[in-house]
């Protein structure tokens, strides 16, 4: 399990970064949600992957799941989810009053007035 866990946190990790180093702003939301996403479910892990267990202590238990990973977990998905839809609607107005979704800037843009 742990081996399945681990070659998925590093396929996400790998698409991930692959995605937000590409020129289109639709990628770069993309790289960067499955980035948040791999951070999760290593966020997720280190509370150790235990079956059938309890989260909290309770008398004559002595195996327990750490609760404290899985409450990050959820805070950082409800914030990735906002900062998802932030970034989502900031590309949008870009690709809407520019015609395109590149990153980089034109060449004219770059040189600026007068050269």
């Amino acid at each position: 399990m742990e081996f399945l866990i681990a070659s998925a946190i590093g396929s996400l990790t790998a698409a991930g970064v692959y995605l937000a180093l590409r020129k289109r702003s639709f990628a770069v939301v993309l790289g960067m949600t499955l980035l948040t996403y791999a951070t999760n479910l290593f966020l997720f892990t280190t509370g150790r992957l235990v079956i059938d267990q309890p989260p909290v202590l309770r008398d004559g238990v002595t195996a327990y799941t750490d609760p404290l990973p899985q409450a990050l977990v959820l805070t950082a998905i409800v914030i990735s989810f906002g900062m998802t839809a932030v970034v989502v609607v900031m590309a949008l107005g870009s690709f809407i009053e520019g015609g395109d979704d590149h990153i980089d800037l034109p060449r004219r843009d770059r040189e600026g007035p007068g050269a």
